[in-house]
């Protein structure tokens, strides 16, 4: 007679096989985002923690809200980032869904030896009139009206604008057409213009080495980009008519008077706010994903990337003078989330 011995796992070894198992078939999912400048600094900081916390890769390339919008439209990107938000018949068109991720503010910047920050004080007015080629040297009676104690150089105002698709554009013109007539009828606002006058950099960061390289310039970026690279940014006469200074709580100032809930797919411009302490270009950056996945891991990776970030990176945003969005903004974009994105099978990915 033969026996046939089987040896059985006891429970906690049966346990440990099991995280074992587990452990094997878990692996990282990498996803890719190109897009918005403006925003970049902070996602880049968002990505490195999150990578660390859960082991996804988020690769963010920086092209501008031009090019990543035209990257998520043509599906080669997991998400897209534009500080342009879309009209409700171009997410139609490619089946996207919009929601916001961060605000923050877009501040001029100029390169004029012995100025200091905050200095220079400007208003929409003369902005608009340096950027129209009206105003072309630094010395002009209108810089010296709003400046009166300052000594101003008898120096040509060299102009720098972006030469990309750019949301942070779109804001800055938005604004100057929202308080100078005459750039409202000659130029406008969108994410590219044709400028009048001045000479184009790519990207924030184009902009800002092009100020940094050229005396006697002004050009416009996000307040990251005026920090890190340690260029003189000026204060601004706000829709009061109170000069402010370009920092986090004239950010918050600005942000908190926006209604989100009553925005279509969220599409808000908070250029331009009323109060006191609200600086005039402040503007929210979005993120466009698909409404239908192809990949459900990747679709689940991208708003599980956005979720904790929005929960976690609060104080990563702030340190770079980023407004993050409340709470409240945060779960209605998740009920967004649940409700218009799904995956292949068409089951929601959310949550």
């Amino acid at each position: 007679m033969s026996f046939t011995v089987v040896r059985t796992l006891r429970p906690a070894a049966f346990g440990a096989f099991s995280l074992l198992l587990a452990a094997g078939s878990a692996q990282a999912v990498d996803i890719t985002g190109a897009g918005a400048t403006f925003p970049n600094p902070v996602y880049q900081k968002w990505a490195e923690a999150y990578k660390a916390k859960t082991g996804n890769a988020v690769n963010y390339q920086s092209v501008g809200s031009g090019a990543g919008i035209k990257q998520i439209e043509a599906n080669t990107v997991d998400f897209g980032a534009t500080d342009k938000a879309l009209e409700e018949d171009e997410l139609k068109k490619n089946d996207l869904v919009q929601f916001p991720a961060v605000i923050g503010g877009i501040v001029p910047i100029v390169n004029l030896p012995g100025m200091k920050d905050g200095e220079l004080k400007l208003d929409g007015a003369t902005l608009g009139g340096i950027y129209l080629g009206t105003i072309t040297m630094w010395d002009d009676a209108a810089l010296k009206k709003t400046n009166p104690t300052l000594k101003l150089p008898h120096t040509a105002i060299t102009v720098v604008h972006r030469s990309d698709g750019s949301g942070t554009t779109y804001n800055f013109t938005y604004y100057l057409g929202a308080v100078n007539a005459d750039w409202q009828d000659k130029v406008g606002a969108n994410t590219a213009v044709d400028w009048p006058v001045g000479v184009g950099g790519k990207g924030n960061d184009g902009v800002a080495a092009l100020v940094q390289q050229t005396a006697g310039s002004i050009g416009y970026v996000e307040i990251a980009y005026a920090l890190t690279n340690k260029l003189t940014y000026t204060d601004m006469m706000n829709h009061d008519g109170v000069y402010v200074e370009p920092k986090l709580s004239a950010f918050q100032a600005a942000a908190a008077n926006a209604d989100w809930k009553s925005a279509p797919n969220y599409r808000l411009v908070l250029a331009n706010q009323p109060g006191k302490d609200s600086w005039p270009i402040t503007a929210a950056t979005f993120i466009l994903v698909h409404g239908k996945q192809t990949d459900a891991e990747k679709g689940k990776t991208v708003l599980g990337f956005y979720d904790w970030s929005l929960k976690n990176g609060q104080k990563m945003a702030e340190e770079l003078l980023y407004v993050p969005l409340p709470e409240s903004l945060v779960k209605q974009i998740e009920a967004t989330w649940a409700a218009d994105v799904k995956g292949p099978d068409g089951k929601p990915l959310w949550p």
